[in-house]
């Protein structure tokens, strides 16, 4: 499925990708099945798609870059709107390692992957400009690396430069890694998720210094992104993958308001809503394995409006047409479906949210006077929450608020605290390993990274059936019952019990670390931030999951989110996180219509929507 050729098209383009494709080594299977796109100097084009859908592929094919076992297998990826521009896929050893960082950049999702922790961050602004020789000498490159932080905004001093990432926040460590990418000018930015785990505030002035490098210094940015809201903040051009190739690419606003293609459709209604108007729906089903994809279309499977031509035809990309008219757009917009022209006269599908049940009367954890403090900084002073059962409360608050500190004391996993932590009214010893058994069932964790949750050396499996080994006496016989089921729950495939972490994907990986949770069939989940590294139909399905679960065991959540979008679509009431104080708790609706503090009104205009 390739591009067709557009006279809208710029005919300078900073990145031209043409018919890439990319195979698994020793294999007939291709991850990337000609997968074409262009990108003009000072343009973003947004890559999104569901958890293994090619994306980060395509967008490392820029750098020259193919992970372990997989090479490429066609097509070309030229760099550079000069009269002669280089293909990417040609070169090799010092000439592909001069290319990085010059003429194409990486900013990767996560800040700690790009900065040494070991060296300030001076010093690795400074290696990379010497590394490839930037300006005539030491000190034009020592004055580009002040005026580069000033770029990113941050403080051009010798001072910051001096700074260690550790004494950084997230957001000014990732602006710095965006630094990084764009000290020696590129022509070509490829940022993959760069915005994934961060609060809304710190999200926000990201945005902005990535919109304003674009368009000020001419730079071509592929956003590779799962957030639909944060394509409608910054994207020019949106380009949809699945399963390996795109399905529909064209100017973001008419791509994101009117949706072509089903799975472009169904990616948007999975997208939280902050005013809370729908229904949020997930995206049932898997999209195929490379070696395993339907002969027509690869979404026909999933598609609701699949007939029997599609499973036999494979579509290609071409215009989309405007209403009933058989008139092509003229703007770019491409689409790769059989039934396109026809779907797209239908009237649009609409779902009211419908209203919250009334939660149980009774506290089922009740904190009282928590005080945190570390050394001489006070993280936690006199919080004070309730949360009553069958209800889901949202700890909302930027990064450094103290939402995570808290919820790992409710957990017992931070015992350095005072004040009192009750479950249904008693109170509960400081440390997991000084409460019972039966406490610790009744409050499990659920984990942002399952990078770091997950045991590798365990399989699916063996990670899930720990707490029915720990905290139950099922029989072991039994375990692996339970374990299918859970997986089913979680929207995975029951063969994926023998695997090892590594050889799923992120989004796989945290609904592992869910199921495992849900094991014990606990009274309170904490869930820390556990939607932040999933696609958006992914995010769905997982709040979809956890409301059903609320209402079918009464489960009570406390669900630390710094996505406000998820409001309204999970939570009974809110409380506001500020400094390591609760500056305000509200029912969902009450809290995004009218907020009574500054703080949250600050919140919820920073936060991006569809």
């Amino acid at each position: 499925m390739t591009e067709v050729e557009l006279s809208a098209e710029p005919t300078v383009n900073a990145l031209c990708v043409e018919d890439l494709r990319v195979s698994v080594r020793h294999s007939k299977a291709e991850i990337l099945q000609g997968v074409s796109f262009t990108i003009a100097p000072g343009e973003v084009l947004a890559l999104v798609g569901e958890s293994g859908s090619g994306k980060t592929t395509a967008g490392l094919a820029a750098l020259g870059h193919f992970r372990t076992g997989t090479v490429p297998a066609g097509g070309s990826v030229l760099v550079g709107s000069g009269d002669e521009p280089v293909d990417v896929l040609k070169l090799r050893g010092a000439e592909l390692r001069r290319l990085r960082g010059a003429t194409v950049s990486y900013v990767p999702q996560d800040p700690s992957a790009s900065l040494n922790p070991a060296l300030r961050i001076g010093t690795q602004l400074r290696e990379v400009l010497d590394t490839h020789g930037f300006g005539d000498s030491q000190a034009d490159r020592d004055a580009r690396a002040l005026e580069v932080l000033e770029e990113v905004g941050l403080p051009g001093t010798e001072e910051y430069l001096r700074r260690y990432p550790h004494q950084l926040s997230g957001g000014q460590q990732q602006r710095v890694g965006i630094a990084m990418a764009f000290a020696c000018r590129p022509a070509v930015m490829v940022l993959d998720e760069p915005t994934t785990g961060l609060d809304v505030t710190t999200q926000t002035r990201v945005l902005d210094t990535v919109r304003q490098l674009t368009r000020d210094h001419d730079v071509a940015a592929l956003y590779i992104t799962h957030d639909l809201a944060v394509v409608s903040e910054i994207a020019d051009r949106v380009a949809v993958m699945y399963s390996g190739n795109l399905v529909e690419i064209g100017p973001a606003d008419a791509l994101l308001s009117k949706p072509a293609h089903p799975y472009t459709e169904r990616l948007v209604q999975a997208a939280p809503d902050l005013e809370g108007r729908r229904v949020l729906r997930g995206l049932g089903g898997h999209a195929p394995a490379p070696s395993k994809r339907p002969d027509g279309c690869h979404f026909a499977p999933r598609c609701p409006y699949a007939r029997t031509e599609c499973q036999a035809t494979a579509p290609v990309l071409e215009p989309v047409t405007i209403g009933t008219a058989e008139e092509a757009a003229t703007d770019g917009h491409l689409v790769s479906c059989l039934r396109h022209a026809e779907l797209r006269t239908r009237a649009p599908e609409t779902a009211e949210r419908a209203p919250e049940p009334e939660p149980e009367t009774g506290a089922a954890l009740t904190v009282t006077g928590l005080n945190v403090t570390f050394g001489r900084n006070e993280v936690l002073t006199g919080v004070d929450l309730e949360l009553r059962k069958g209800e889901c409360v949202i700890l909302l608050g930027e990064s450094g608020s103290g939402k995570t500190t808290l919820s790992r004391c409710v957990a017992g996993l931070n015992d350095r605290f005072t004040g009192t932590i009750e479950l249904d009214g008693t109170e509960l010893k400081r440390g997991a390993r000084d409460r019972s058994v039966d406490q610790r069932r009744a409050i499990q964790y659920v984990f942002q990274s399952p990078y770091s949750s997950l045991n590798p050396r365990q399989t699916v499996a063996e990670s899930m059936a720990m707490p029915l080994r720990a905290l139950t006496d099922m029989p072991r016989k039994e375990h692996a019952a339970k374990v299918a089921e859970m997986l089913e729950m979680v929207a995975l495939r029951p063969g994926l019990a023998d695997r090892f972490p590594d050889q799923l994907s992120g989004g796989e990986r945290q609904r592992v670390a869910i199921g495992r949770a849900l094991m014990s069939r606990p009274e309170v989940l904490v869930c820390d931030e556990v939607t932040s590294a999933l696609d958006v139909s992914v995010q769905a399905s997982i709040v979809e999951l956890l409301r059903d679960l609320q209402r079918e065991m009464g489960l009570t959540l406390l669900f630390v989110t710094h996505n406000i979008a998820l409001v309204r679509h999970i939570a009974q009431r809110v409380a506001i996180l500020q400094n390591g104080r609760i500056v305000e708790v509200a029912a969902a609706d009450r809290i995004i219509d009218a907020p009574s503090d500054e703080y949250t009104r600050e919140l919820i205009a920073n936060t991006p929507s569809l």
